[in-house]
């Protein structure tokens, strides 16, 4: 059994298959840039998203993203990884693919996006390539409304994003686990503001509270990649139920 530690909300947390990095000081997203397509649709994603973070919970976190490619060694040092685009990109190398599996099947993590939210084209086709490349025995399947993803701070049972293409989304679950989350709602794109603080683009069709859905939806799967399942007990769903209103 491999045995690691997963940092969140202020507390070391001890979880089978979490071997990756020991206790993360602070949390950081790292972004994966990849040869052809758009790699990076929304940069300016991650202020809005980690200051909410950090004001409804007590993680600890970096405003600032990191970029790197799928061969650099500090992969393994990452707690969160995020993928983006809107078109089909290159295929990734043999190598890419087998560091992306050790990284997943050793207790990393992978949001994926989708921006265009064009089902079997693009970005969705080349990452559904990959992903079976990645995980050949393990199919990308929607998660059940029960999911931990969606209890892990709020209970969730509204998707948002920039747009409202899916009402569900999809993962590659391992053991229990799902190191792969897969939106195609733009969450990334709901979450990105301008320099002077206003939201670049509007939530369509459902508007402001779509944002706060999709802000929701961010801060859970940051708090689920660290923690996966230690709240799934329906003890902690009274204090959950309080913060719907947060």
């Amino acid at each position: 059994m491999r045995m690691g530690l997963a940092f969140s909300a202020g507390l070391l947390l001890e979880r089978p298959g979490r071997a990756i990095a020991g206790a993360f000081p602070q949390f950081y997203i790292t972004q994966i840039r990849y040869r052809g397509g758009q790699w990076d649709p929304n940069p300016q994603f991650t202020d809005a998203l980690i200051e909410e973070l950090e004001l409804r919970t007590s993680i600890d976190a970096y405003r600032e993203r990191r970029i790197i490619t799928l061969t650099e060694p500090e992969l393994f040092s990452c707690p969160f990884l995020y993928v983006a685009g809107k078109y089909e990109f290159d295929p990734w190398t043999s190598q890419e693919r087998e560091a992306l599996r050790r990284y997943l099947t050793f207790g990393g993590f992978l949001l994926a996006e989708d921006v265009m939210g064009i089902k079997g084209f693009g970005f969705d086709a080349a990452f559904r390539r990959e992903m079976k490349q990645v995980f050949p025995t393990s199919e990308m399947k929607r998660l059940p409304p029960d999911h931990s993803a969606f209890q892990s701070f709020y209970l969730i049972n509204t998707i948002g994003g920039r747009q409202k293409i899916n009402a569900y989304l999809e993962g590659v679950t391992i053991d229990n686990w799902t190191p792969v989350i897969y939106s195609q709602n733009d969450l990334s794109g709901a979450w990105s503001k301008d320099r002077s603080g206003k939201w670049l683009y509007e939530c369509v069709p459902g508007g402001e509270a779509q944002r706060l859905a999709a802000f929701k939806l961010g801060i859970n799967i940051i708090v689920y990649s660290l923690t996966s399942d230690y709240k799934k007990d329906l003890v902690h769903h009274p204090f959950i139920k309080r913060r719907q209103n947060l």
